[in-house]
């Protein structure tokens, strides 16, 4: 989680006025225990960009807060000194928005990983921002439920990064982004006010606060808590495969899916060089001669999947499909 560059939390665009440091590493040094702030170069270095390499910037300082108090603290410090801060999860996102600012503070979340509680009657679990996406399926999976928004990263990004960004993932064509599986959020402002915004029950009266926060890059409120909605695992996935002698075919094929009322688990679209790259990398055994392959993967019961595959078979042949594959 985080926020892109020029968007920093507490300070406005262009805004890059001169903080002191001193000043400011002292004032941290008194909201956090010692082990919670790092301030000397080689210690910062690790921090200077997300994954999106390509853009670095050494922060004044790195907070590692245990506890919400400790965030309290350190966005009412960084308040008071005018001092821009940038939330960071695992920093694995590719859209620079948890770059550093130069004369701010890096506000890691990393140490807020606990699962606070798991309802599987309500299908919702209650976990801390640090805490992995994949994690939540890992640990719901007992009681036949997973987290279903599943971002490339998910094994290594965090639940806060994700609503930070409003991730999604193969899957959210059928069950949404983050916005979707998420049904409340505790956080706290730059003022140092904790929010909570959503409700455990699945359609709150009111304004739809939830969409605003979700995708805000950390601009508005730092979340130390989140609610996630839980879904029931399928009893079945299958997939079809569909190589196409055009890419235009491919496209509109997709068009054509969703046209006919078929709404894909997973839906996805890879040209020549793409898939070249893929096949080298996990040997699925790709059509390598096609100008595109689509991978259309449908889930439910065995009687549901069974009739969307046939559908699906059809409307990719009518589209000009030069070879299908259903696993």
């Amino acid at each position: 989680m985080g926020q892109s560059n020029g968007a920093t939390l507490g300070v406005k665009e262009g805004d890059f006025s001169y903080v002191d440091r001193a000043r400011l590493v002292e004032a941290l040094a008194a909201a956090v225990p010692p082990e919670c702030l790092l301030v000397q170069q080689e210690d910062l270095r690790p921090y200077e960009c997300d994954g999106l390499s390509i853009y670095r910037q050494v922060p004044m300082a790195v907070v590692l807060p245990r506890t919400e108090e400790q965030v309290v603290a350190v966005l009412k410090a960084c308040h008071r000194l005018k001092a821009p801060v940038v939330a960071r999860g695992a920093g694995t996102g590719l859209s620079g928005g948890a770059l550093p600012h130069a004369h701010g503070v890096v506000l890691s979340l990393a140490r807020f990983n606990r699962i606070l509680d798991i309802d599987a009657n309500a299908r919702l679990a209650v976990v801390q921002p640090g805490v992995r996406n994949l994690a939540i399926s890992e640990a719901v999976a007992p009681h036949g439920l997973y987290y279903a928004p599943d971002p490339s990263s998910q094994i290594a990004c965090t639940i806060g990064g994700n609503v930070a960004e409003n991730a999604g993932g193969v899957h959210c064509l059928k069950y949404g982004l983050t916005v979707h599986n998420v049904l409340r959020v505790r956080g706290v402002t730059i003022e140092g006010e904790i929010v909570e915004i959503g409700s455990r029950a699945p359609d709150q009266p009111g304004y739809d606060l939830l969409a605003l926060l979700h995708g805000s890059e950390g601009m508005l409120a730092v979340t130390t808590e989140i609610t996630v909605r839980l879904t029931p695992k399928p009893l079945l996935a299958r997939c079809v495969l569909a190589s196409f002698d055009d890419v235009a075919k491919a496209g509109d094929a997709v068009a054509a899916v969703i046209a006919a009322g078929i709404i894909p688990a997973g839906l996805e679209m890879m040209d020549q060089p793409a898939t070249a790259a893929v096949e080298q990398f996990v040997h699925a055994g790709y059509n390598l001669d096609a100008a595109a392959i689509l991978l259309c993967e449908s889930d439910g019961t065995p009687e549901e999947v069974a009739e969307e595959i046939e559908r699906m078979r059809v409307v990719l042949e009518a589209s000009g499909a030069t070879e299908i594959r259903i696993s």
